[in-house]
């Protein structure tokens, strides 16, 4: 397949939203990261995701709408709570997850009864919903289980040849994933952390319940009513162990166990004294800046041909907690604590 490498100007766009109402797939920006998009009341469309991925078929999708008008016909309900949190941060990093109608396909919930929707902010994702005239379901645009991409570069590497176009945007703002949350029962939970950070859902929904597997593997046997909840995620090929102690102890640590192919990923200013190779990955008090470049650094490593990658652990605080989250999955939890 040729893939078409298309600009954001709005001719360009109009090509790939005729793409999209086709059944084709295209790779779109959005403000979290690039997203491998089809219609998503288009069964065989959606079906055409996960094999272009790779991803396993009990993986759930996220619906991308631009409207309010656009949700009512995906859900069975809208919940009062998810008319507060829609108001506060759609369009934005938030997906819902809802009790779903029966219009919706179940190639996009993987045979679930629940859908997860949300409004992306993106004016170029906005804007190809709007001119496709239909909902996209799209996971993010790589090769399942890789890191995700957050320029269209990225999307390339992975997609050229097996999908209709690429969509390029420019660098994405956020650099992970969407918040998700369940608003089906009594009680908001926490399946997916993101941009929309905990404080920012409880200043909405008051208090707020975290998934255990947001910090920990899913349980043997249980559903994955999320995106990036079952599966290990966002890995390069180098293996990855997290390292939680000082900027001191890390630096001993790593030195400790230099030998090739062992690199160090650290937060900016913190490399002086390593002697293995090393990437960094934003301030460690700016979680705003490691969420950015976390997946361009994770590609990074395989680049520089990684087979260990030591890496510095975030705390898990605002959006640190979701850069927590796809660092823990991308090292299989595995951790060190330093004394």
């Amino acid at each position: 397949m040729q893939t078409q490498h298309l600009t954001d100007r709005e001719e360009e766009l109009r090509i790939a939203a005729a793409l999209l109402r086709d059944g084709e797939l295209v790779a779109i920006p959005t403000e979290t990261v690039y997203g491998l998009a089809a219609d998503a009341r288009n069964g065989a469309a959606v079906a055409s995701i996960f094999k272009a991925k790779g991803r396993p078929g009990d993986n759930p999708l996220i619906v991308h709408i631009a409207s309010k008008e656009q949700l009512t016909p995906l859900v069975a309900e809208i919940p009062p709570v998810a008319e507060a949190l829609a108001a506060a941060y759609w369009p934005g990093p938030l997906t819902m997850i809802f009790n779903k109608a029966p219009t919706v396909p179940d190639e996009v919930t993987a045979g679930l009864s629940t859908v997860a929707v949300r409004m992306p902010s993106h004016p170029v994702a906005q804007k190809l919903i709007q001119l496709s005239g239909c909902p996209l379901a799209a996971p993010s645009a790589n090769r399942s289980g890789s890191p995700s991409p957050t320029d269209a570069r990225r999307v390339a590497e992975d997609m050229d040849g097996r999908i209709a176009a690429i969509v390029d945007g420019g660098a994405c703002e956020v650099g992970v994933e969407s918040t998700v949350v369940s608003v089906c029962g009594d009680r908001v939970r926490l399946l997916r952390p993101g941009a929309v950070t905990v404080a920012m859902l409880e200043a909405v929904a008051g208090s707020v319940d975290i998934d255990e597997a947001v910090l920990a593997p899913l349980r043997e046997g249980a559903e994955a009513a999320s995106p990036g909840m079952k599966y290990k995620h966002y890995a390069p090929a180098a293996r990855v162990v997290l390292v939680r102690g000082t900027a001191e102890a890390y630096v001993r640590y790593v030195n400790d166990k230099a030998a090739e192919g062992v690199m160090a990923l650290c937060f900016d200013g913190e490399e002086a004294g390593l002697t293995v190779p090393y990437l960094t990955y934003g301030r460690r008090e700016d979680p705003a800046a490691q969420a950015q470049q976390v997946f361009e650094a994770l590609r990074q490593l395989d680049e520089r041909g990684a087979a260990l990658a030591y890496t510095a652990c975030p705390s898990p605080e605002g959006i640190g907690l979701a850069v927590y989250n796809r660092l823990l999955r991308a090292a299989g939890f595995e951790v060190i604590t330093l004394e």
